[in-house]
């Protein structure tokens, strides 16, 4: 009876402590429950990447970067060899500084030509004029100092000398208007010249556009940051061969990062794009980082296993990513765990995460 009522005894004992403690663990789960109005999850915190590629295939000179380090748009992240393209850089500037100087020559001896045709013009009109003038008034001396020989007035050796005369300044008048259409050829002299200008501008625009080609192709060779941001990854190193498109870097904005969590299937009805969210970090536990509900999946899955959920037999979740509204001093970096806490009703005051 004494070893009966001991087993008896110590049953009633188990059952009470046991009793005690599913007592004590509902009143901690139900303390740990956040109000209706408030979803608690957890994730970790990602960002939006951006991957860094070479255009051009090459090997990989330097790499200025690593990871963790933070980068500005535009910045040079890494190099490729450039010998190829260094030469050819050389040999399509020679032929720009050539063509250029040929050009200056031309456009110089145009601007001559300009200048001196209509001085020419000017020049032949007037002695046209004057060789006109000069043939009309030997003609009429000419032709006086005949009748006036025919009369005998005057010797008729003073007759022929003034016939040799009008003679002369006929000579002379052909010789003006000679001068004058050559001095009229002078536009198709300059008319060639242009020709001339335009055919060495024309073939200075074409080598300008093939070094400007090869100085594209040469800056290709940078690898420069499209966004601000910390390099996430390095992917390639120094001395490697890369293909054309070869990822080298990975990126993240600093100034978009999300907290992608996992809501329960039961709960996830509650949420809607634009709810308000609070995420909690174990770097800054005194600071909620506001944040706003802008993702959220068509499908479910099942748990991850680095994520809690407050009951352990829900298997199936949406992910939910809570964008940042600010990262003040880049506190916040991909990869750090996080809680949140989503209020889908407004009046429900907000609360920390009860885990």
């Amino acid at each position: 009876m004494n070893i009966l009522t001991r087993r008896i005894g110590g049953a009633v004992a188990v059952v009470a402590v046991l009793a005690a403690g599913g007592w004590a663990w509902h009143e901690w789960a139900g303390s740990a429950a956040l109000p209706e109005g408030l979803i608690q999850a957890n994730g970790r915190i990602e960002g939006d990447r951006t991957t860094v590629a070479s255009k051009l295939a090459g090997r990989i000179a330097a790499l200025k970067v690593r990871e963790g380090d933070s980068v500005q748009a535009g910045q040079v992240l890494a190099r490729l060899e450039d010998t190829q393209l260094a030469a050819r850089q050389q040999q399509a500037d020679a032929a720009v500084a050539t063509l250029q100087a040929q050009v200056a020559a031309a456009q110089a001896q145009l601007a001559v030509a300009r200048r001196e045709v209509p001085l020419a013009e000017a020049s032949a009109d007037a002695q046209l004029a004057k060789a006109r003038a000069a043939d009309a008034q030997a003609a009429k001396d000419a032709a006086r100092f005949d009748e006036l020989a025919e009369r005998g007035t005057v010797e008729v050796r003073r007759a022929e000398q003034m016939r040799l005369v009008r003679s002369s300044a006929a000579a002379d008048l052909r010789q003006a208007e000679q001068a004058l259409a050559s001095a009229h050829l002078g536009h198709d002299k300059v008319k060639a010249r242009e020709n001339d200008v335009a055919a060495l501008e024309a073939g200075l625009h074409q080598a300008q556009a093939a070094a400007k080609e090869v100085a594209s192709l040469i800056d290709d060779l940078s690898l420069r940051a499209p966004v601000g941001g910390v390099v996430l990854n390095r992917l390639r190193e120094s001395g490697e061969m890369v293909a054309a498109g070869t990822p080298v870097f990975e990126i993240v904005d600093l100034d978009r990062l999300y907290l992608k969590v996992y809501v329960p299937e039961k709960l996830i009805g509650q949420l809607r794009l634009g709810l308000p969210a609070r995420v909690y970090s174990d770097a800054f536990p005194a600071q909620a980082f506001a944040a706003t509900t802008r993702y959220i999946a068509s499908r479910a899955e099942f748990t991850p296993k680095e994520v809690q959920t407050p009951d352990e037999r829900v298997k199936l979740t949406y992910a939910v990513k809570l964008y940042l509204d600010a990262n003040p001093e880049h506190r916040l970096a991909p990869g750090v765990p996080a809680d949140a806490v989503i209020r889908w009703k407004d009046e429900v005051p907000w609360q920390a995460p009860r885990w």
